[in-house]
């Protein structure tokens, strides 16, 4: 993907900068890694788990938080899941998403592609239509109110059978046009992206765009299968590609985007610490990666938090996050209107 900014030919260092956090503020961006459901921060799950009446095991805001120390992808999922049962009603999902919104926009998100786990809420007798309408009413106030162009992406929990996945498509289908696309997500080692197949055919063949995780705890082959038999436009996650130099120079050539999220793969423990992380030799490798947040409220940071850990762990400078900036809107499947004026604005921001 090519970049319409063209960086300073002595770019200043960040380091050197008064103000880390304002420079990111400013800095124009899309998010395309994001689960809703994660964004639930300890307050909201308290006020609504008392706004219905719904015992939580944590009995206060510091309980919930300290809560939130995972050993890897699955004792996350255990506690998330648990959380989400404060989800109950239209009003509910508009409140979580509108606070990520204005979140978000804070931090210089002006375009975002947002996951949502319907299944986790079908399986516990919340309508559809109940979850969809109250994020896409929400949207649409973002949109109003901030300005911010969105659009929802449904994953699938690949650790249910995936002839749940298809009645949830269908389901989806329905309503028709609300979608941007389809995901996959939740516990990815031993379930592999193939057993998918016929929903992602499915779901192209209805003009959705298709993503999927892969290659976060799973193995490189995921990512293989991801792309080889659903046939995905963006891969999420992705970080374990390093591990096998032929699929690096296939995703190289074909700069298909990563979706990488920095603090999410220290706090499951992808990686010891940032300074471990492989994102810098993604970079070198010539990958077209992003920069996202995944489930901020459980993880330690949203989008500008991740920004600036990947910046101090490895010495980024001005040039280096403005060009993470643009590959988040080339990456993006905003319409190219859209993304040709994001553009101009991030040129506006830093020049």
């Amino acid at each position: 993907m090519q970049s319409l900014v063209h960086p300073p030919a002595e770019p200043f260092m960040i380091a050197e900068m008064e103000n880390l956090t304002k420079f990111l503020a400013a800095l124009p961006k899309a998010e395309l890694h994001l689960h809703i459901e994660g964004t639930l921060e300890p307050e909201m799950m308290q006020s609504l788990a008392e706004r219905h009446s719904i015992e939580l095991p944590w009995h206060s805001v510091e309980e919930i938080r300290s809560a939130y120390q995972f050993d890897h992808l699955q004792s996350f999922l255990d506690i998330y899941y648990q959380g989400t049962r404060v989800l109950q009603t239209e009003q509910d999902f508009f409140d979580l998403t509108s606070a990520y919104l204005d979140r978000a926009h804070e931090d210089g998100v002006r375009h975002t592609e947002i996951f949502f786990d319907p299944q986790n809420h079908t399986e516990r007798g919340i309508a559809y239509e109940v979850v969809l309408d109250g994020i896409l009413a929400a949207l649409a106030d973002g949109e109003k109110r901030l300005g911010m162009t969105s659009g929802l992406i449904l994953c699938f929990l690949r650790h249910l059978p995936a002839i749940s996945a298809m009645e949830t498509l269908e389901h989806a289908l329905l309503r028709g046009g609300n979608l941007l696309g389809v995901g996959l997500d939740s516990s990815e080692l031993g379930f592999p992206p193939a057993g998918f197949r016929e929903v992602f055919e499915r779901a192209r063949s209805e003009g959705l765009h298709v993503v999927a995780h892969a290659g976060e705890e799973g193995p490189p082959q995921y990512i293989e299968e991801a792309l080889d038999i659903l046939n995905v436009e963006r891969i999420d996650h992705g970080v374990r590609c390093l591990e096998d130099p032929a699929l690096v120079e296939r995703l190289r050539s074909a700069q298909t985007p990563l979706t990488v999220c920095p603090l999410s793969n220290v706090k499951l423990k992808v990686f010891p610490q940032m300074a471990d992380h492989n994102i810098a030799a993604m970079d070198r490798a010539g990958l077209c990666v992003t920069i996202n947040s995944d489930d901020p409220a459980y993880f330690g940071g949203y989008i500008n938090e991740n920004f600036a850990a990947v910046q101090r762990a490895f010495d980024l400078d001005q040039a280096a996050l403005v060009q993470y900036a643009i590959r988040s809107v080339d990456a993006s499947f905003a319409p190219d209107t859209r993304k040709s004026a994001l553009r101009e604005e991030i040129i506006q921001a830093t020049s």
